[in-house]
């Protein structure tokens, strides 16, 4: 099944929970190098990640999207066929 923009952030930020390198992100969210670096952006903007070089943290609003995504994985009929 492909993921879409949803799993891929909240790869990155359950990557990133206990603070991440690029490096680490990459492989646990199973991405190139290019893919994370547009994403690590989009999520920094949006609130949900932070850049304390040399690590990226999830943060308090980034928690809230995961708790959010896995209820919802949890929850909803689509995710459990």
């Amino acid at each position: 099944m492909k993921r879409n923009n949803l799993d891929i952030a909240a790869d990155i930020l359950q990557a990133a929970l206990d603070g991440a390198r690029k490096t680490r992100i990459v492989y646990q969210a199973n991405l190139n190098f290019d893919m994370v670096r547009d994403y690590l952006k989009r999520l920094i903007r949006q609130g949900m990640l932070e850049h304390k070089p040399p690590l990226f943290y999830t943060t308090e609003q980034g928690v809230n999207y995961l708790s959010r995504y896995e209820a919802l994985q949890k929850t909803h009929p689509f995710f459990s066929e």
